[in-house]
């Protein structure tokens, strides 16, 4: 196999981890609660081979998948990579046969016309079964223990189109809601929208158009509602056909943002309007009265992707967490917007079980220092809500921090009672650390370090399951 090249997503702790492992009873510093007993599974890109043409965008490497198992003060980790159909292809190989860039590369001519699929954007539990999600196809399933990969997922026949790589969980009724972008082909403007019920059945799927096709990442829901905004990171086939990129950033588009009551139909969904602006992610959202409040991750201008005419930013855009208010009894098709905090923040988490309703509490991965743009981040923030405090951890010594998950307490026990985990690379000893903080005062540093046996590449999403006695 050659050489990965000197790209920078390719490198330091972008650089893939090459290898597959079991690590039992593992170090730890400190003292894990002794009320913490589960799994953290994360997932991100880790590409098996290196590019074609040396031309590689971070969303595109194949998906590796960590498990953080916890019980009774010991932890294990284990990884596989989750093995789709272009992974075994590519194997079989020994080469890389799909294009990893978004500048409409063809890849090799033995895959054409099979679609890319990486599988490495998100990893949840639903219904008994662990799943591995990008937004641009089925989800993978895979062995909750040994990670094991068990093959596209298709709701029993009922569904095989695109899932989003963040569907909501409802934590009253256990249903999980999801969309799929593009979901009549690639450059459509049609989105997918589907319901399952806490079982894993299918119960609902439908289908509606947006005002464009985008790259639609993220969502949220209510109680009462689904809110899927259409940013203007546009996917334009005309533009594509001319050799133009595959996903640019639109001003001119605007920002649309579609709100559905759960209890209708996507012929019930109202468009609201706005100035253009991007969001990867969403903390939460929820009814007030007739209001609707949807806390977000904003940038002036979607990160990571040139314009229409293929021209990059200068540097790149920096965040800000806003709320974006809606007067759904209203004639009005805008909202007000309002910044809850200028830091420049992602990756936004809450205690799930408060998904949909209001919240107290956020917290957010964050770069204090030099921001050099999306993925590097020196501090994670706790915001209260209610009362405007926040509280911060540090790590100092150059350490890099990964997206915060919450794990609570008890399962009863009040909104934030709980854990913070993440992981941290450390760039001095090249070593990644699982980090277990009380999410109530993470400023303390650390309840518990556990040393990890290697480095864990820079990734995106990932999420705490609970053991159950």
């Amino acid at each position: 196999m050659r050489a990965f090249p000197d790209h920078p997503v390719l490198k330091g702790n972008f650089a893939p981890l090459g290898f597959e492992a079991d690590a039992h009873d593992l170090v730890v510093e400190g003292e894990i609660p002794r009320d913490l007993r589960g799994t953290l599974y994360r997932n991100g890109p880790n590409p098996q081979y290196p590019p074609l043409a040396d031309k590689h965008h971070w969303f595109l490497g194949d998906g590796m998948v960590h498990a953080f198992t916890i019980e009774d003060g010991c932890v294990s980790w284990r990884n596989r990579w989750v093995r789709t159909e272009q992974f075994e292809r590519e194997r079989a190989a020994g080469r890389r046969l799909y294009s990893s860039s978004f500048d409409g590369a063809a890849g090799d001519p033995s895959v054409a016309g099979s679609p890319r699929n990486v599988a490495n954007t998100n990893v949840l539990m639903h219904g008994g079964r662990l799943f591995a999600l990008d937004e641009g196809n089925p989800p993978v399933a895979l062995d909750a223990d040994t990670l094991a990969t068990r093959g596209r997922w298709t709701f029993g026949g009922r569904y095989a189109g695109p899932v989003t790589a963040h569907p909501k969980i409802d934590p009253k009724t256990g249903e999980m809601l999801f969309f799929g972008y593009m979901a009549a082909g690639p450059g459509s403007a049609d989105i997918a929208f589907g319901v399952v019920n806490a079982d894993g059945t299918l119960v609902r799927a439908e289908t509606f158009k947006a005002p464009f096709a985008a790259m639609v990442h993220d969502f949220a829901v209510t109680q009462r509602h689904v809110v899927l905004p259409i940013w203007p990171a546009t996917i334009d086939v005309a533009r594509i056909m001319k050799g133009g990129p595959v996903i640019a950033w639109d001003p001119a588009a605007g920002s649309h943002i579609g709100i559905m009551p759960r209890d209708g139909t996507v012929a019930d969904m109202r468009w609201f309007e706005g100035n253009s602006c991007y969001a990867y992610h969403y903390a939460n959202a929820y009814d007030d009265g007739d209001r609707l409040m949807l806390d977000a991750v904003r940038y002036p201008r979607v990160p990571l992707f040139p314009d229409a005419k293929g021209r990059s930013a200068p540097e790149e855009p920096r965040s800000a967490v806003v709320r974006f208010t809606f007067d759904l009894a209203g004639n009005s098709n805008g909202w007000r917007e309002e910044t809850l905090d200028d830091a420049a923040a992602e990756f936004p988490r809450i205690d799930d079980r408060f998904a949909g309703s209001k919240n107290r509490y956020a917290y957010f991965a964050e770069t204090e220092g030099k921001y050099d743009g999306f993925g590097f981040f020196d501090a994670l923030l706790s915001a209260d809500l209610a009362t405007g405090t926040r509280m911060r951890y540090r790590p100092g010594r150059g350490g890099l921090l990964m997206e915060p998950v919450f794990a609570p307490a008890r399962d009863d026990a009040p909104e934030g009672e709980g854990y913070i985990l993440t992981l941290i690379y450390r760039p001095d000893t090249n070593t990644s650390d699982l980090l277990i903080l009380d999410a109530m005062d993470i400023s303390r540093g650390p309840l518990a370090t556990v040393k990890l046996p290697t480095r864990i590449p820079f990734g995106f999403h990932g999420n705490w399951h609970t053991a159950r006695t």
